[in-house]
C-alpha cells in the first residue's frame, strides 16, 4: 500500500454556514508538489436511514433538492449532532422526517462521495420494527413519505426523481442482505 502524500500545508480559503474550503499543500513520495482544494466535512459525518415498515417495503421521502432545483425521492439522511451516535441519529431523523422511530437499527456500511475533494461520510443504517414516532425537524415544508417495494427497485431507477447515489446504493446493499438474512 502507498505512502500518503505528506501535509504541507492546510489552511480555509472559504467558509459559509454550510461549506468549508481547505486548501491544502501535498508532497507525495516521488517529491511531487501538488496543491489540493477539498471541501472539508464534519467529522461525524451524516446519517442515511432504510426504514423497513415490513421485509420489503421501505420508506423513502420526497424533499426540494436545492443542489438539482428540484424535488428527489430519496432516504431519509441527516447529519450526526454532537453528543449523537450513528444509530441515535438514525432514528431521530426517522422520527423527523418520515414519523416513525425503530426498535431494531443496524449499522450497514460507510460511504463517501466524491472522495478526491469532498471529506464527508454518510452511515447507512437499516432501521426496522417501526413504530409511530413524529418529531419536528429543520425541515421547511412537511415532507411527502413514499412507500416502495423493494421488490420493484428496477422501477424506481426509471423514475426521474430518484437519482441520489448513496439512496440507491443503500437500497441495493439492504435489498440483499435481506435476501441473505432469509
Amino acid at each position: 500500500m502507498r505512502k500518503p502524500p505528506r501535509i504541507l500545508d492546510a489552511q480555509t480559503i472559504a467558509k459559509t454556514r454550510l461549506f468549508h474550503v481547505e486548501q491544502m499543500d501535498l508532497e507525495f513520495s516521488n517529491g511531487v508538489i501538488v496543491q489540493y482544494e477539498r471541501l472539508k466535512g464534519s467529522s461525524r459525518g451524516a446519517v442515511l436511514a432504510v426504514p423497513m415498515l415490513d421485509a420489503d417495503t421501505v420508506l423513502l421521502i420526497r424533499e426540494y433538492a436545492a443542489g438539482v432545483q428540484r424535488y428527489e425521492l430519496a432516504l431519509p439522511k441527516g447529519r450526526i449532532e454532537p453528543g449523537e451516535d450513528l444509530l441515535e441519529a438514525a432514528n431521530r431523523e426517522l422520527a423527523e422526517e418520515v414519523g416513525y422511530a425503530a426498535r431494531k437499527l443496524r449499522h450497514i456500511t460507510s460511504l463517501t462521495v466524491a472522495p478526491g475533494y469532498l471529506s464527508h461520510t454518510t452511515h447507512v443504517v437499516l432501521a426496522e420494527d417501526l413504530y409511530p414516532s413524529k418529531s419536528i425537524g429543520d425541515e421547511p415544508e412537511e415532507i411527502e413519505v413514499v412507500p416502495w417495494r423493494l421488490s420493484r427497485l428496477g422501477e424506481l431507477l426509471e423514475c426521474e426523481d430518484c437519482t441520489e447515489a448513496r439512496s440507491i446504493a443503500a437500497l441495493f446493499m439492504v435489498r440483499e442482505l435481506l435476501r441473505d438474512d432469509n
